[in-house]
């Protein structure tokens, strides 16, 4: 069955006249009985799962066995950043697999010495070297593990609203209840507070120490010793845990404390990173330069596993002589590099970081729009197309449409949307409150005008809620 009607070439790469599946209900219905019997599912009630069977993709969409198409408002878990099935990346996967599959990490291999390259002309500054991982939640944990030896000190400060990867200290380093089953694990990580403006934490404040960043963190440092702290991590906008940019001021604050102490800046990127936020990079929005960048997704899209410890000039020129002691077997391989160096090949050649934030303003007005009609919108919020819809009971108080971690009856109100926007064809990304508004970065108006249409309608459903 042929999920698009267009035919014609189509002037991002793709060729819709591929778009085609052969619909096959039995087989879709055998793929998700023994995926429900034989795949333990990540962050999931293993009973309660019921995945989509996806037959295929392709752009900004997606199929199952039953010919049903879904425009991906989420870019899966947001890394398919190019979108579905690029041609460039594919051909490059192929090329290389016939060349050379696989060969080890003390080995150089074209595609590895390549992207170490193209990752150093991309990034902001004197970002230069990069250690290659399958993740991001490995480039995460080699980046502690580097500040850690570099500095001599072991305390990490992370913020409360974050996320940075499932691993036995990437975990420990996430702020929100998933580290939960985890703990004690990984010691020496110091919480500090999110410029989260509009709950502030600190109650808004005249000039708020929280979300202006420097007080905040200085007077952490007093009680924690600076000189005890290797380093301060953070996502330049969070991602999950609500998709929260910073405000004006804030990180470079941060970037000065942090330089007058002695202490490292990690910037995880791996969900903000290569284009989602209508810049290269986040920080590049502050003019903040990191001391080491961690970034995965949209480094290739997820076609092949992938991630990145990318550090700065002054920690290259520290760990020549010195042995660091982390490895992967698959670190760098060669068909992840590969897909990697089309990838960013393809951002340069077609504009995709432009488009994500021309089409990305577009979709942020349209969303804007939607709060402009739908009372338990509380706000919108965002950069490029990395959007977050904030959903509440009642605008005044701003009492959450959801408790904070909700799950079963708690979460009915969200669960309900999201199934409803399923069903019209539109795979949405949400936690907690928020919609994640988060489409690959090749979407085009036309398609965010679909997507926004849909979430016109079933934004009915939240407001019945509304008090």
């Amino acid at each position: 069955m042929r999920c698009r009607d267009d035919d014609s070439a189509r002037a991002d790469g793709y060729d819709l006249a591929m778009a085609t599946v052969e619909v096959n209900p039995n087989l879709g219905a055998q793929i998700v009985e023994d995926a429900k019997e034989y795949v333990l599912y990540s962050w999931s009630t293993q009973d309660a799962i019921n995945p989509i069977a996806v037959a295929g993709a392709e752009g900004r969409y997606f199929w199952d066995y039953e010919g049903t198409r879904y425009l991906d408002f989420a870019s899966q878990l947001v890394n398919v950043n190019i979108g579905h099935q690029h041609p460039k990346i594919i051909a490059a996967i192929k090329e290389q697999a016939d060349r050379l599959c696989t060969i080890g990490p003390p080995m150089a291999s074209e595609s590895r010495s390549r992207l170490g390259r193209l990752l150093e002309e991309v990034t902001p500054g004197d970002l230069c070297m990069s250690f290659f991982t399958n993740s991001g939640t490995e480039a995460n944990e080699n980046a502690i593990k580097l500040a850690r030896l570099a500095t001599g000190r072991h305390k990490i400060v992370a913020r409360y609203r974050s996320y940075h990867g499932a691993t036995h200290g990437s975990i420990i380093l996430t702020g929100d209840p998933r580290r939960w089953p985890n703990e004690p694990g990984m010691g020496g990580v110091v919480r500090m507070l999110d410029p989260y403006t509009y709950r502030c934490p600190a109650g808004h404040p005249d000039p708020c120490p929280v979300c202006s960043g420097a007080p905040h963190l200085e007077e952490i440092l007093e009680y924690e010793g600076a000189n005890t702290v290797a380093a301060v991590i953070l996502e330049t906008v969070t991602g999950t845990n609500g998709v929260i940019p910073p405000p004006p001021g804030y990180l470079q604050a941060i970037r000065e404390v942090c330089d007058r102490h002695g202490i490292l800046l990690i910037l995880d990127e791996v969900m903000a990173g290569f284009g989602r936020t209508g810049r290269w990079f986040a920080c590049e929005t502050w003019d903040v330069v990191p001391d080491i960048l961690t970034v995965a997704k949209g480094i290739n899209s997820g076609y092949v596993p992938l991630g990145a410890m990318i550090i700065r000039e002054h920690l290259k020129e520290w760990v020549r002589g010195r042995f660091f002691p982390g490895g992967l077997t698959y670190a760098g391989h060669p068909l992840a590099c590969a897909s990697a160096v089309a990838s960013i090949e393809a951002f340069q050649e077609e504009g995709i970081v432009e488009n994500a934030a021309e089409v990305g303003g577009y979709l942020g007005d349209g969303l804007r729009a939607l709060a402009a009609r739908h009372p338990s919108i509380g706000e919108v919020r965002g950069l490029g197309c990395f959007w977050g819809v904030e959903l509440v009971k009642n605008r005044e108080t701003r009492e959450m449409l959801v408790p904070f971690n909700a799950s079963g009856e708690a979460a009915t109100p969200v669960a309900r949307l999201a199934k409803a926007s399923l069903e019209r064809g539109l795979y949405l990304m949400t936690h907690w409150n928020v919609i994640m508004v988060v489409p690959p970065l090749t979407i085009t108006r036309e398609e965010a005008d679909e997507g926004l249409a849909v979430l016109d309608e079933t934004l009915a459903i939240a407001d019945e809620y509304v008090v």
